[in-house]
């Protein structure tokens, strides 16, 4: 593979990791306030092609973070247990924000070098053309 379509395919990978951790994270988001809720967390993992790191990424398995979950009086939740607490989640606002930033910043870096690939890709063509 040249080296023009690999960093092609590297870039591409790390929009396509950075996507699925932007996903994760807006799912957290989005049950922030859902009781017994988990929070889900990623990492990502180097591709290999024979024993040759590729310089590929991709989303690794997802796990549930396992920290203890807060319990909250509210004795009139349907969900409340006999002494009125439930469950509540283990997403921290603040840091599933500077995850989906730290994820967003990521992926604008790898369009960003996407983009300037494809244009010296163009512009080597165009003088071979000549």
């Amino acid at each position: 593979m040249s080296e023009i379509s690999q960093s092609l395919a590297i870039s591409a990978s790390g929009m396509r990791a950075h996507a699925a951790r932007l996903r994760l994270t807006s799912e957290n988001l989005a049950n922030v306030d859902t009781p017994g809720y988990r929070r889900k967390v990623t990492s990502f993992e180097q591709e290999f092609k024979v024993g040759e790191a590729t310089g590929l990424v991709r989303k690794g398995k997802t796990n549930l973070d396992q920290s203890e979950l807060p319990k909250i009086h509210d004795p009139s939740h349907p969900l409340a247990d006999a002494g009125g607490y439930i469950q509540g989640s283990n997403v921290n606002l603040m840091i599933e924000i500077a995850d989906a930033r730290e994820a967003q910043r990521s992926y604008e870096a790898n369009l960003k070098m996407f983009e300037q690939t494809r244009k010296m890709s163009s512009a080597l063509l165009d003088i071979l053309r000549r």
